[in-house]
């Protein structure tokens, strides 16, 4: 006879059924880990940075502004974001024909650890200042999105921003907090201005 070792069991048991007219119930699927749940030890957020909305978008500017040679906050950065969330950058294709009328665009898609290895040392070099000048939210049960216009500076008290445009932020309601799950930006150009319904009254 050839050994069947531990396969043996299960053979008879599927034997069985089949003279039973029954199939082997399969296992049960596990459920998929929630984003929340899937890093332990991920940093404890400010109770005053994330219990609303207005809270997390203005500790959001706040956390990636400051002067030159100051280094930044990154673990309350990373504290107001899911684990796995995405920054996400509109970018313009370089040498692509019709660049001012309809470029080839694409995205870049950032975890938090990838966007503070690529900005961090420019805006401790340079100073960064960024600020939102006005805002549309929406929502619905616990899905937030905001379009936030924004101007950035290398100094506060810079006359003129260097850059303005609009970020895309979706945001996920937790109980008494909320959570940035990505943040989607593009920038303004000559060829593509804010619109005056992205703006505050008179700019």
């Amino acid at each position: 006879m050839v050994n069947l070792g531990g396969f043996a069991p299960i053979l008879l048991l599927s034997a069985a059924s089949a003279l039973m007219g029954q199939t082997p119930a399969a296992p049960a699927a596990k459920s998929p880990q929630g984003a929340i749940d899937s890093q332990a030890g991920w940093p404890q957020p400010r109770v005053a940075d994330v219990d609303s909305v207005e809270h997390l978008l203005a500790a959001l500017y706040d956390v990636i502004s400051g002067p030159a040679h100051q280094p930044r906050d990154w673990n309350r950065m990373r504290s107001l974001f899911v684990p796995g969330a995405r920054l996400i950058p509109v970018r313009i294709e370089p040498g692509s024909p019709n660049l001012k009328t309809s470029p080839n665009t694409d995205v870049l898609f950032l975890g938090i650890d990838d966007y503070i290895a690529r900005a961090s040392a420019r805006m401790e070099a340079e100073g960064f200042f960024e600020r939102s000048i006005h805002n549309d939210v929406a929502q619905f049960g616990n899905m937030v999105a905001i379009w936030s216009t924004y101007e950035s500076r290398h100094a506060l008290n810079d006359e003129k921003p260097f850059a303005r445009g609009i970020n895309s932020i979706q945001l996920l309601k937790d109980g008494g907090r909320y959570w940035i799950v990505d943040v989607y930006w593009d920038s303004e150009r000559p060829e593509s201005p804010i619109p005056a319904r992205s703006l505050p009254a008179g700019k």
